[in-house]
């Protein structure tokens, strides 16, 4: 069968994706295009002491976990005070060797405790080589 359900509403299809690690390895060399939803919430509010400075959330797809070279995708959220659930997508297209991975990495300056929900994904479509 092409797609293995892991559970309900949840399917992947193709050799690289692994659930356990997170990551996506390429089969083959070409341009992937990579995309991810998370739903994220605040465990704890903000306290009313804390400024607004550093409150921001980075998601980023990284190759090879190397997060701080161009090979990266990456998106920036201002965390408000009144919310304590935030949905951010990151979306590109980034160039892989065979045998190299892709990732999600969250950058957490807010200060407070987050968890990634259930119903956040994470997707790599090769578009050609």
């Amino acid at each position: 069968s092409p797609s293995q359900p892991e559970r309900e509403e949840m399917f992947h299809r193709g050799p690289g994706l692994n659930l356990t690690s997170g990551q996506y390895t390429a089969p083959i060399a070409g341009y992937y295009t990579f995309s991810t939803t998370l739903h994220i919430a605040r465990r704890e509010p903000r306290r009313k002491g804390q400024g607004c400075r550093g409150s921001r959330l980075r998601v980023l797809i990284c190759v090879q976990s190397h997060c701080q070279h161009n090979s990266n995708l990456e998106t920036v959220s201002q965390l408000g005070s009144s919310r304590n659930l935030f949905t951010i997508s990151v979306t590109g297209t980034l160039y892989l060797q065979a045998g190299q991975y892709a990732s999600v990495f969250v950058d957490n300056t807010a200060g407070s405790p987050l968890t990634v929900q259930s119903g956040s994904d994470f997707s790599a479509v090769l578009l050609g080589v």
